[in-house]
């Protein structure tokens, strides 16, 4: 049987794809946004969460950048 869902298709790098499987992994079940892996760079996430996983993605590369101090 074929369940229709309205989605975001993301294509990206295996190590983003990875973050965001954690990502969602990390939340309660009532919060998991991913509706299907591809395969490793690709994912069908919920449409209604593309602000969330881009402040996650901001959030998370804020953290690992380096500024030199001056």
């Amino acid at each position: 049987m074929v369940h229709p869902a309205k989605g975001i298709f993301i294509s990206c790098d295996i190590p983003m794809a990875q973050f965001i499987i954690n990502y969602n992994n990390s939340l309660p079940q009532s919060q998991k946004f991913i509706l299907h892996i591809l395969d490793d760079s690709h994912l069908f996430v919920s449409s209604n969460v593309d602000g969330m996983i881009r402040s996650a993605i901001q959030e998370f590369r804020d953290k690992i950048t380096y500024e030199k101090p001056t």
